[in-house]
């Protein structure tokens, strides 16, 4: 399996979990908080507004052009600190799947 069918399993995977543990269904955020500066957005979106706009759609971009992965990505920090205060159960499955998109970028 190439890295580009791996990505894309861990981003359907991820967004299978998101749906599970309702935090698919985010309002779409206005078109001027797709300009913040900040990572993960944080000045203008939720985690799941960001996951579902932002990180899912760049990543799935790179799997259809077949283009280079960046070099690392951490997001899984970044989402277990948000879901801090979540059920363990909400939190261990999106770190989770966060967790393997991080993998699959890094070490593709």
């Amino acid at each position: 399996m190439t890295t580009h069918q791996e990505l894309e399993q861990a981003l359907e995977n991820l967004e299978s979990t998101l749906r599970s543990v309702d935090l698919w269904n985010t309002a779409r955020p206005e078109p001027e908080a797709f300009d913040s500066r900040q990572p993960f957005c944080v000045d203008t979106m939720a985690l799941p507004q960001w996951l579902r706009y932002v990180f899912i759609p760049r990543l799935q971009a790179l799997v259809d052009a077949r283009a280079a992965m960046p070099a690392t990505c951490q997001v899984a920090p970044a989402a277990e600190a948000y879901l801090k205060d979540s059920r363990t159960s909400t939190r261990v499955l999106v770190v989770s799947a966060i967790a393997e998109v991080d993998r699959v970028v890094t070490e593709g």
